[in-house]
């Protein structure tokens, strides 16, 4: 059985999701949990990208060495 959560919305963002739900003819939960996975997947590779670019043994190149390395 899902884990069931509890959360206070400002009004605005609730009607927002009140109008999406109605007009996609989806449940709340489903837009929220929807909503939640593609931020949880946008924050983990934005979490990758942090750790790769603070990476001191990762080599970091301009995009004009880029493009001569490509040849372009």
């Amino acid at each position: 059985m899902p884990d069931a959560i509890s959360l206070r919305l400002p009004r605005e963002l609730a009607r927002a999701l009140d109008a999406l739900a109605s007009a996609t003819d989806r449940p709340k939960s489903y837009l929220v949990r929807k909503a939640l996975e593609s931020y949880l997947v946008e924050h983990a590779d934005y979490q990758l990208a942090l750790d790769r670019l603070r990476d001191s043994g990762d080599a970091v190149i301009s995009g004009a060495e880029l493009r001569r390395s490509l040849g372009l």
